[in-house]
């Protein structure tokens, strides 16, 4: 009798198909993908040789540069202001949900870049909020409407990697709640109440990506590069996916080896099989490279 073998990519193919139309619809603004799903979540990887200078100052021009020509690679739209026209409404209470772990923290002249644009969609400052700690008694984050998450790529020792799913863990008063099982059900996250269907925009900062470590605050400048990007898409499964394989591929690289993480970063996996959040299934993601090309890893 034959068999049926059942491999790793077909059950991702059908946890993907199952997902298809269904609360992942989320992740998408309305107005640029209609009602219907995307067959593919565009991710946009741009990168810029000038965005980091020798002593590891960051370009705000550039910075900003780059982030323009991601968002209408991303929309389609022929100019800035109309593409974040179609991701935020004037009426919008945006919080940009950030991150601040000192060694590597989300950098400021991304923050200023993303929140020039957001003014532009016609939000008043008073209903923007830039913050990570203190997301839950900040009275724009309380009132939000609108969410864009944006956060450095960097190992981590409970998940494997710290990336877009996991920023939003300070939404809940008790973070370690989801600690167990190597962080395996962080896109449960996004159910959350002051998560839940606000999400417009999710920016993976690639400046200088962490990609080894060992322990919970482990850094080591050793395990850095400047890889001068960002990942902007609408879909962080897919974000965090494409911002893994450059990780493993860099480990590769500098090791001489595959040289796996431990612990593996399971919950990005399961944020597609599990909780059907978006799409980790590389033959699923319609990749966009933009920009300077050595060493791209991908």
């Amino acid at each position: 009798m034959k068999k049926n073998i059942i491999t790793r990519r077909s059950l991702l193919k059908r946890a993907a198909a199952l997902a298809a139309g269904s609360a992942v619809l989320m992740n998408f603004p309305v107005k640029i993908w209609g009602s219907t799903r995307p067959k593919k979540s565009r991710v946009i990887l741009i990168r810029d040789e000038a965005l980091i200078d020798a002593k590891g100052i960051v370009n705000a021009d550039v910075m900003q540069q780059m982030l323009d020509k991601a968002i209408l690679q991303l929309t389609g739209e022929s100019s800035v202001q109309q593409a974040w026209k179609g991701i935020i409404k004037p009426e919008d209470v945006v919080g940009i949900k950030t991150n601040v772990w000192r060694y590597l923290a989300t950098p400021p002249e991304l923050e200023n870049a993303i929140k020039k644009r957001v003014m532009e969609a016609g939000v008043a400052e008073d209903k923007i909020s830039i913050k990570d700690r203190g997301v839950l008694s900040d009275p724009v984050f309380q009132q939000s409407t609108a969410l864009i998450n944006v956060r450095p790529m960097r190992t981590h020792a409970w998940s494997g990697v710290g990336s877009l799913i996991k920023n939003y863990i300070l939404f809940v008063d008790d973070p370690a709640s989801y600690h167990g099982d190597s962080c395996a059900d962080l896109a449960a996250l996004f159910d959350l109440p002051h998560v839940k269907g606000k999400s417009r925009l999710h920016i993976l900062v690639m400046l200088t990506p962490l990609f080894h470590g060992v322990g919970p605050h482990h850094f080591n400048n050793e395990f850095t590069w400047p890889y001068k990007g960002i990942i902007v898409g609408f879909d962080p499964v897919a974000i965090d996916a494409t911002g893994l394989q450059i990780i493993q591929a860099k480990r590769k690289e500098y090791f001489g080896e595959d040289k796996p993480l431990n612990p593996p970063a399971k919950h990005i996996l399961l944020a597609d099989t599990r909780h059907h959040l978006g799409t980790a299934d590389p033959d699923r993601i319609d990749l966009v490279k933009m920009g300077w090309e050595e060493g791209i890893l991908i």
